[in-house]
């Protein structure tokens, strides 16, 4: 082991909040998302008007564990890996998407504050029982002026997913002050000190309306200097890690590098599939239990018609899945290579676990054309939950992390050493 990398991969034992189950295991961690499905789908109609999941929904997925799942086991998270993260968010999204994506942009980033603050911070934001859940908006939309110990905050957010039942809120700002262009940087606000806009829910969006996706306005409000880190720091040049990173240095699991770009756009991936996911099993009830139309008349799914439907959507979610599981254990074997002999998580890596994630999703909402052409037009009355699913979809096709041509150059750039010009890299 490289010595940079023996150093910052030192392990720590010390326990500062109780993990609530200390033999959960991925397996049954998984198998209690797949067990909520039912309930899940039957309050999708409620969790849509109302702009995320329930309060006593929210209840079940804390007792599951849902929300410790990659949070670091010194402050009474489950410490998981990354893929085991990832199929958990997939089976609670096909219960509901916009559910899944709520939880999963909220539940995922206690792996981000595990990876890049302070332990002085990570002991404080993980207080007072263990419990922390934050959307982050990177894009800079807000102000960070310096003062005496700290900044003082003020802006406005928009899509912030989670943060219906987040602790905390994460938001990129740019430093003010003489410098140009102004530094950027990621902060930690606690959600008493902010306020949830009324603008996600009902019919103000196309799709994902349980997805909690509120904007939030915070107005002249001081956090401490520990709670403020570098903006550059999840998708920096890997030369500026060769050390690790707070998290690595603090919880000795090298899965806190915290190189996000890959696991980042899971995160939206996860929620998609699901939906891919959940449509084709309505496809399967619908094709079970109706005739075709014309003659010969016989149950749907003896057709071939519907067969090949089936058979073709299925494929197109299993590929899908193939690769966000894939790049979730890619991240993984970066994060241990670098543990053990120092080779650097490039940025190149880092992007082309973004870009595989940009053609997973591609291959999910492919396979949601392909159910949503041969549902009917039965299946597209509004309530009908084929047509919620199809919505759901295409929320993300719209999202700018979904533009796959749009980084393809800057691949191949990062490939050749070239200035990327993406992140400012």
């Amino acid at each position: 082991m490289a010595r940079t990398a023996e150093k910052a991969a030192a392990t720590r034992t010390e326990t500062v909040y109780p993990v609530p189950e200390p033999d959960l295991t991925p397996k049954e961690l998984i198998a209690r998302a797949v067990a909520l499905r039912p309930q899940l789908r039957a309050e999708q109609a409620e969790a849509d008007e109302r702009g995320s999941y329930s309060e006593a929904m929210h209840r079940q997925f804390l007792e599951a564990g849902f929300y410790r799942a990659v949070q670091p086991r010194m402050f009474g998270g489950y410490e998981f890996d990354i893929p085991t993260f990832y199929k958990t968010m997939l089976e609670i999204s096909r219960g509901h998407p916009g559910s899944g994506w709520c939880l999963t942009l909220c539940a995922s980033h206690p792996f981000v504050i595990g990876s890049h603050w302070s332990e002085k911070a990570q002991r404080e934001l993980f207080g007072p029982d263990g419990f922390f859940a934050a959307p982050h908006r990177p894009p800079p939309l807000g102000t960070a002026t310096p003062v005496k110990g700290g900044y003082i905050i003020e802006g406005v957010w928009d899509y912030c997913s989670g943060i219906p039942y987040s602790s905390h809120f994460i938001g990129g700002a740019r430093i003010v002050g003489d410098k140009n262009p102004p530094p950027t940087v990621n902060v930690v606000v606690p959600k008493s000190a902010l306020t949830v806009l009324d603008d996600w829910g009902g019919d103000r969006t196309l799709g994902m309306r349980a997805s909690g996706s509120n904007s939030v306005q915070v107005d002249k409000v001081f956090v401490p200097e520990h709670y403020v880190v570098p903006a550059d720091g999840m998708w920096a040049k890997a030369e500026g890690m060769k050390d690790g990173t707070p998290g690595t240095r603090l919880h000795g699991n090298p899965m806190y590098l915290g190189r996000t770009m890959g696991p980042y756009h899971m995160s939206l991936v996860a929620p998609t599939l699901g939906a891919a996911r959940a449509a084709i099993d309505e496809f399967e009830e619908i094709i079970k239990t109706r005739n075709t139309i014309f003659p010969p008349v016989m149950p749907r799914y003896r057709h071939v018609d519907f067969q090949r439907a089936f058979g073709q959507a299925t494929a197109l979610a299993d590929a899908s899945e193939g690769i966000l599981m894939s790049a979730g254990h890619r991240y993984m074997d970066y994060c241990r290579r670098w543990a053990e002999d120092g080779t650097m998580f490039s940025l190149a890596e880092n992007i082309g676990l973004w870009a595989m994630m940009q053609h997973a999703g591609r291959l999910a909402g492919e396979a949601m054309d392909v159910i949503y052409g041969a549902s009917s037009s039965a299946a597209t009355k509004r309530g009908q939950r084929i047509e919620r699913y199809y919505r759901d979809v295409a929320m993300y096709r719209s999202h700018i992390s979904a533009q796959y041509l749009n980084f393809a150059a800057p691949l191949a750039r990062a490939h050749f050493g070239l200035e990327v010009g993406l992140f400012g890299f």
